[in-house]
């Protein structure tokens, strides 16, 4: 038998970025991660995905650490592995459009601070939401060789989600210039064989390099990896062993254990791999002792494959349901999910459609009537602001949202005058670098807290004692 082709298999570590978001709610801190990426460095990774996501807001929010000082000092230890992040298109790290010259203000200052991968997506995989992003970054590439677009498309189920549907949307990503493709499957519910077809349809369609991302909520993660990669994915999304499975990401060891020997070998040396895993371990356990790793989200949850909910979105339900003191309804709200998603254009369901979509089948079930009541929400989708689903609403429940009001049909973008100017006016006194704008923009309340606390830290005080509204630090 003819030897086969070696095609080593990439590995992209999530345990910085995604990690510890889909296990502990995005709480390590940058302290934690500095001792280790002098070996992590060491390893020979793809790319290691470390910022972006929900990092940006819990930095600022919870552990009051600036996200750009965190991405500097990362880039500084890093010497030569390739940074990556993720990116929300047009909502940038927030959850809601900006103009375009925050979107290319934010990736110019990405890159400049030592970012390499942009892996950009959009909720709906409206590919007009992501034109502005992957455009500045491909304008970056001219100057800095390193930056690199990708366009991730969030994975679902449904009638529209055909083969020859992501065949067509990855021809688009090619000729809209983007570097590589990601299959971004955030609820696990890409299934091994159906991974072989997908990837086998993608390879036809495209040159570009394909990546998967999924999680282990459901349980398949691992041996969906083994197919894809078996039919042609370059690059799979892992995470190292104390910080993996679950809602997290297959372990790193146990994939690059499985393809040893054979074509895909990633050539990593588990010796390594075995001393970063140690390093993780307490971090994982104190997690676990303080409650911060709830072990529920450590076991499989084979109702992400009943219900195509995202393990997050599972999670949000419950607790809605607790506080009403309706937790008996809990079933009722999974069957009640898939028909919002329908009447609302069958949407992928990630951050944030998955939330709107959930709260609204939560309102429809407790109110005894559909729609009765609808979010701020729900009435955005269906006014358009979010863009373009792939199927049309449901006419009767958009009249109850909107009334006779025009839809948007155009990008949402295209109606937000630049927003940069202004933001610099607002945030004027607070602004020490030129990034503090763009965390200004994303978060307004959040980041004007954490700029008061800067300062209070900065003249020596004690933040409790700071009458911050005079300026009056008893030192």
């Amino acid at each position: 038998m003819a030897e086969q082709v070696k095609r080593p298999v990439g590995i992209t570590e999530t345990v910085l970025r995604d990690a510890h978001q889909s296990l502990m709610a995005t709480r390590m801190t940058t302290e934690q991660m500095l001792p280790i990426v002098d070996k992590m460095d060491q390893v020979g990774y793809h790319s290691v995905e470390c910022w972006g996501g929900a990092t940006f807001d819990a930095s600022l929010r919870f552990l009051k650490e600036d996200p750009w000082e965190r991405l500097r000092k990362l880039r500084a230890g890093f010497k030569h592995t390739k940074l990556q992040m993720l990116f929300r298109g047009q909502n940038i790290l927030g959850y809601n459009h900006y103009a375009d010259d925050v979107v290319e203000y934010f990736v110019q200052k990405s890159v400049a601070n030592g970012m390499d991968i942009i892996r950009i997506f959009d909720c709906f995989n409206d590919l007009r939401n992501l034109k502005t992003a992957v455009n500045a970054t491909k304008a970056i590439k001219k100057e800095n060789p390193n930056a690199e677009a990708q366009i991730a498309l969030c994975y679902t189920l449904g009638d529209a989600y055909t083969l020859d549907y992501w065949k067509k949307i990855a021809k688009e990503i090619e000729s809209m210039g983007a570097d590589s493709i990601c299959i971004k499957d955030m609820a696990g519910l890409l299934v091994p064989y159906k991974a072989t077809e997908l990837v086998t349809a993608l390879k036809s369609a495209t040159k570009l390099p394909i990546q998967i991302h999924t999680h282990y909520t459901s349980g398949v993660a691992s041996m969906t990896y083994m197919k894809a990669v078996e039919a042609g994915a370059d690059v799979i999304d892992t995470a190292m062993s104390p910080l993996a499975m679950g809602t997290s990401q297959p372990a790193t060891e146990v994939m690059v254990e499985t393809f040893k020997g054979t074509p895909y070998d990633t050539g990593l040396d588990m010796k390594l791999l075995g001393e970063i895993a140690d390093y993780f371990r307490p971090i994982q356990e104190e997690a676990l002792k303080s409650g911060r790793i709830n072990p529920k989200v450590m076991g499989v949850n084979i109702k992400t494959l009943m219900y195509q909910v995202p393990g997050g979105m599972l999670s949000n339900l419950v607790s809605q349901l607790k506080e009403a003191g309706a937790e008996d309804k809990y079933y009722q709200v999974l069957e009640e999910v898939p028909r919002v998603r329908k009447d609302f254009g069958e949407p992928p369901l990630v951050t944030p459609s998955s939330q709107i979509v959930g709260t609204q089948a939560v309102l429809n079930v407790l109110q005894g009537e559909r729609y009765k009541m609808m979010t701020k929400e729900s009435k955005k989708i269906l006014r358009g602001e979010f863009g373009q689903t792939v199927k049309p609403f449901n006419k009767e429940v958009q009249k109850k949202a909107i009334g006779d009001e025009k839809p948007i049909t155009c990008r949402p973008a295209d109606l937000i005058k630049p927003q940069l100017d202004k933001f610099r006016k607002e945030a004027a006194q607070y602004i020490q670098q030129d990034e503090d704008v763009l965390t200004y923009a994303l978060f307004p309340q959040v980041a004007t807290e954490f700029f008061k606390y800067r300062e209070a830290q900065q003249t020596k005080v004690d933040p409790a004692a700071a009458d911050t509204k005079n300026k009056a630090y008893p030192v």
